[in-house]
């Protein structure tokens, strides 16, 4: 039990990576706060989940939201040790100038101004509580190698990725670490998204060949890698961009 009398926040774990790592928390012992905009996904996970998660819905993007999140961490489970903030969207695969601006506000709103709002409403009660704590920012392969076509994407993880390094530096002396996942594509209700056309074999098949152990990446990938950042086994890490991504920024 590696994340045992640990409390998390997960954002984003009605579905795909965030599921993941929520149930892989939950199985080595922490209590989660399932986090998701759709407050009908959040409730099926914690269904599942039992008494060790409770589910809240919100916009990650909305500063009362997020706050009310950190609440629900400290209010349920009597404090706060990791926040995973996964929540994320992209735009379609496209030329750059063919993405509108409501869906490039939307696209930093969730992917960059989170971390804002969670940082503003999280840090405070890590800061309080007096024994540290561990950030985990869900970044992307698109913010060290990025491909053509998801620019404004690619963007917003470049500017995580920085974050993630400049907080770690601000945030050590309060003994909070924080470090950013870079997952290659996985199969999430992103993909064909990411892809710009229909998920086929064919199109697959292009993707899996950029990748050198020649698979996407799956939520047991990430969340395993989630677990050893949040637990005290890691202690001694702050500031890292963890590529997992079978070798494709090798």
């Amino acid at each position: 039990m590696r994340l045992k009398g640990k409390v998390a926040i997960v954002t984003g774990a009605g579905g795909g990576f965030g599921e993941g790592i929520a149930r892989e928390f939950v199985n080595q012992g922490a209590k989660v706060i399932v986090a998701d905009i759709s407050g009908d996904a959040a409730r099926r996970v914690l269904v599942e989940l039992g008494p060790s998660a409770a589910a809240i819905e919100g916009d990650v993007s909305k500063g009362d939201d997020v706050k009310a999140m950190v609440e629900a961490a400290v209010g349920v489970f009597g404090g706060l040790d990791i926040v995973v903030n996964n929540a994320g969207t992209t735009h379609r695969n496209q030329p750059m100038l063919n993405v509108d601006e409501e869906t490039f506000d939307r696209v930093y709103a969730v992917n960059v101004k989170s971390i804002y709002w969670m940082s503003q409403h999280a840090i405070p009660v890590l800061r309080a509580q007096g024994r540290g704590g561990s950030i985990i920012n869900i970044s992307s392969t698109a913010g060290i190698r990025p491909r053509p076509g998801l620019v404004w994407y690619n963007g917003t993880k470049g500017a995580v990725n920085t974050m993630t390094q400049c907080m770690a530096l601000e945030l050590a002396p309060d003994n909070i670490r924080v470090n950013a996942i870079c997952p290659v594509l996985g199969r999430t209700g992103l993909t064909e998204l990411f892809m710009g056309q229909p998920n086929d074999p064919d199109v697959q098949a292009k993707f899996m060949a950029s990748i050198p152990l020649g698979r996407m990446s799956t939520p047991a990938d990430i969340a395993n890698a989630c677990v050893w950042l949040g637990e005290d086994a890691s202690s001694f890490i702050t500031g890292v961009l963890l590529p997992v991504d079978g070798g494709r920024t090798a």
